[in-house]
C-alpha cells in the first residue's frame, strides 16, 4: 500500500493552504464541498450563529416525527422514523416508532393540532407515543391535523 505524507494540501487558484492536516486531525479552509451520502459521527458539532457556544449535532435533531390526519380514518400526511399510526378512540392515538428509542435515558415528546398543543404526550415504552387530543372543555376529541415529534436516544 502506497502513502503520502503531507502537512498541507494548496488549491492551484491561489496562495492560501486549503486543507491543513495535523495527526489524525485536519482542517479546511473556506467552504467544503461535500456530495453523495456521508456519515456523521456522535461527536459532531456545529458552532453557534454567534460564534459562542457549540452544539452536538446529533443529539439536537428530531429522533422522529409524524403529521397525520385524525378524523375518520386516520392517515399520515408526512413522517420521518414512523411505522404506523393506530385509534384508540375517540382524540387518543398510538404513533408508533420504526426505530425504538433509548429508554433508560429517556425521551420527550411534543404534539399539536390546528388550533392549539395535544393535551397529553406519553412516550409509552420504546416503541410508541400515545397522544391524547383535549378541547377546551378538556374533552377528547377528533382533530384533522395533529403532528408528534419526539427528540431523545435512538437504542
Amino acid at each position: 500500500m502506497s502513502r503520502i505524507k503531507v502537512d498541507a494540501i494548496q488549491g492551484t487558484s491561489g496562495s492560501d493552504t486549503a486543507i491543513t492536516l495535523s495527526g489524525a486531525n485536519a482542517t479546511v479552509d473556506g467552504t467544503l464541498a461535500v456530495t453523495g451520502v456521508h456519515t456523521v459521527g456522535t461527536n459532531a458539532v456545529a458552532t453557534s450563529e454567534g460564534g459562542a457556544v457549540t452544539t452536538n449535532v446529533t443529539q439536537g435533531l428530531a429522533k422522529a416525527w409524524v403529521l397525520f390526519n385524525g378524523t375518520g380514518t386516520i392517515a399520515s400526511t408526512d413522517s420521518f422514523n414512523i411505522s404506523g399510526l393506530t385509534d384508540n378512540g375517540t382524540g387518543n392515538y398510538t404513533v408508533v416508532i420504526d426505530n425504538n428509542m433509548n429508554v433508560s435515558n429517556g425521551f420527550s415528546c411534543i404534539g399539536s393540532d390546528e388550533n392549539r398543543g395535544v393535551g397529553e404526550t406519553d412516550p409509552s415504552g420504546t416503541g410508541g407515543v400515545t397522544c391524547i387530543r383535549r378541547n377546551t372543555s378538556a374533552t377528547a376529541e377528533d382533530c384533522s391535523q395533529i403532528s408528534v415529534t419526539v427528540h431523545g436516544d435512538l437504542a
